[in-house]
C-alpha cells in the first residue's frame, strides 16, 4: 500500500469538507505554523482527538561510536516529541 502524498491528502480533505483545495492547503499551513509557534513558546500544542507535540529536554548520556567502539558523550539537547491521543490509538488499533 502506497503512502498518501501531501497533494492526495489536500484533495481528499477538499472533497470531504466541500472547501476548495487552496483553502484546505492554506488552513493546513496555518495549523502547522501555529503548532510550531506554540511548541516553541509554550512547550506543547494539543490537537484534540489526535495528539500533542511536546518540547522535552534530553539529558547528557553516554554512547558508543559504532565505527571505532569508543565511548562518547552525547550532549544534552531539547527535542520535540509527539504523543498520540488515546482516542487515536483506539481508532487505529
Amino acid at each position: 500500500m502506497a503512502k498518501m502524498t501531501k497533494s492526495q491528502l489536500m484533495t481528499m480533505l477538499s472533497e470531504k469538507t466541500g472547501l476548495s483545495k487552496k483553502d484546505v492547503t492554506n488552513f493546513m499551513e496555518t495549523l502547522v505554523e501555529v503548532a510550531y509557534k506554540e511548541v516553541k513558546t509554550g512547550g506543547e500544542f494539543v490537537l484534540p482527538g489526535f495528539g500533542k507535540m511536546v518540547k522535552a529536554k534530553r539529558k547528557e548520556r553516554q554512547g558508543v561510536n559504532p565505527a571505532t567502539g569508543a565511548k562518547i558523550t552525547i550532549p544534552a539537547k531539547t527535542v520535540v516529541k509527539f504523543r498520540l491521543a488515546k482516542a487515536a490509538k483506539e481508532a487505529v488499533l
